[in-house]
């Protein structure tokens, strides 16, 4: 086997197995001798040194392990760390299922359905991508559309709009209790 076959299979079974292995473990591995094992993990250490690689090698008593390189902990710590994401309030979660059945939807229609400003909801919403801008109406002060997006298809578990529950009439139930109304 050649030095260079030996590093590669070296640097993948370090990459593999996370963590530290001792060089008698992969000279036995490898059935060759210990030395030419600890010659080549030296050769890549230095490697990765000389190269200044996001991934280094260190070697603690006589055992080697792959790890990143201690200058980009700001960056993988920010990868790492987990987005705490807000659960949606009452309120952003009204606005998004008006404009889910009804879009595409004005912020005015959205606001006389619900009665109240909306502003605050269509922002959060937009923030998260489960709502886009699609146009504007033609009509005096051209009011923005909004539309769902496929974050918001991913996050409810739809594949498409179709898959959303039927309305239900409001006015039927109405109708209903004045006819109980009316009877009693």
């Amino acid at each position: 086997m050649e030095e260079k076959e030996i590093k590669s299979v070296i640097e993948s079974m370090l990459f593999v197995w996370g963590d530290p292995l001792h060089v008698q473990t992969i000279s036995d591995i490898l059935g060759i001798h210990s030395e030419i094992v600890r010659k080549c993990l030296l050769d890549l250490k230095e490697e990765y040194e000389v190269q200044d690689r996001g991934i280094q090698m260190v070697e603690i008593d006589n055992c080697f392990q792959l790890c990143t390189n201690k200058k980009n902990f700001p960056f993988l710590e920010k990868l790492c760390t987990p987005v705490q994401k807000k659960r949606l309030t009452q309120a952003a979660l009204e606005v998004l299922a008006i404009i889910a059945y009804k879009q595409p939807i004005t912020k005015p229609e959205i606001e006389e359905i619900r009665g109240v400003k909306c502003d605050k909801a269509i922002n959060t919403l937009l923030e998260r991508g489960l709502i886009v801008e699609k146009g504007r109406l033609e009509k005096i002060g051209r009011p923005i559309l909004y539309e769902t997006t496929e974050t918001f298809l991913k996050q409810f578990g739809l594949t498409s709009l179709k898959e959303l529950s039927p309305l239900i009439d409001i006015s039927v139930f109405e109708q209903f209790q004045e006819e109980q109304q009316a009877i009693e």
